[in-house]
């Protein structure tokens, strides 16, 4: 079975860029191959990652209920189908990128060609990690709600720490299960981590998080998205720093 890893968290707390950092380690790791699924209705895991991307799930979803299905096929065919066609191939990874939110109408059915097509898909990978909307929505409909390792992204904000670890609360409402549920502080001020780790400490004692670590405001990773340099190419602070944390995951594995 895959390993799967969601990354949640509110807007502009940088999910994308640390789902991006992650499929970058897992390939040096020779962790492959990997699906990456983009489950932000603003997705951009594709520019980060140095590929592009044509359709979407959603957009296959619309055609279905528009009656675009030939005659000759029946739904679930015509669905794995077109959703083989939208796989991004790279020599690595593979990306699917779920797309805009629904419209108003009768959407079960399709949810459940969609999460049938996505189980079978799904076994052939070693790693999925899932780039998620701030809800989380998107994958509780499709069913895939399972995870190894759920990682929710904050700022450096007590606010902001607060509003992710309230990400527990909406997982139990979709009935999402995380065998390891973590915290990364991203964005986080120089001489700032000794003062934030004692609140981070005292904020989850209670829960079943466990904190995997800060990650640091870096300058170059605007130069880095503003020209369009995929993370493979990138050298700097936040992904030496991401390597380290990210290693906890295997420790957390090796030790069951």
């Amino acid at each position: 079975m895959p390993t799967k890893i969601s990354i949640v968290g509110k807007g502009g707390t940088g999910k994308t860029t640390i789902a991006a950092l992650l499929i970058d380690f897992l390939i040096k790791k020779n962790k492959i191959p990997i699906l990456a699924v983009d489950a932000d209705p603003n997705f951009n895991l594709n520019e980060l990652l140095g590929v592009k991307i044509n359709t979407t799930l959603s957009e296959i979803r619309e055609s279905v209920l528009k009656h675009e299905v030939p005659d000759f096929m029946t739904h679930q065919d015509y669905i794995e189908m077109k959703i083989h066609q939208i796989l991004v191939e790279d020599k690595h990874f593979d990306l699917l990128t779920m797309g805009y939110p629904e419209k108003s109408g009768c959407y079960c059915p399709v949810h459940y060609f969609f999460s049938r097509t996505l189980e079978k898909i799904i076994n052939a990978y070693e790693y999925i990690i899932i780039d998620n909307e701030a809800g989380m929505e998107h994958i509780s409909r499709l069913n895939i709600t399972e995870m190894d390792h759920l990682i929710i992204i904050s700022d450096s904000s007590q606010r902001g720490i607060v509003t992710g670890i309230r990400v527990t609360e909406l997982i139990k409402v979709l009935n999402i299960k995380a065998q390891k549920i973590w915290l990364i502080v991203n964005q986080t001020p120089k001489n700032e981590e000794e003062k934030l780790n004692l609140l981070i400490k005292e904020m989850i004692k209670n829960t079943k998080i466990k904190f995997m670590g800060f990650l640091p405001q870096d300058p170059l990773l605007f130069y880095y998205e503003l020209n369009h340099i995929p993370v493979f190419k990138w050298e700097c602070p936040l992904k030496e720093a991401s390597i380290n944390i990210f290693e906890k995951l295997f420790k957390e594995n090796q030790n069951g």
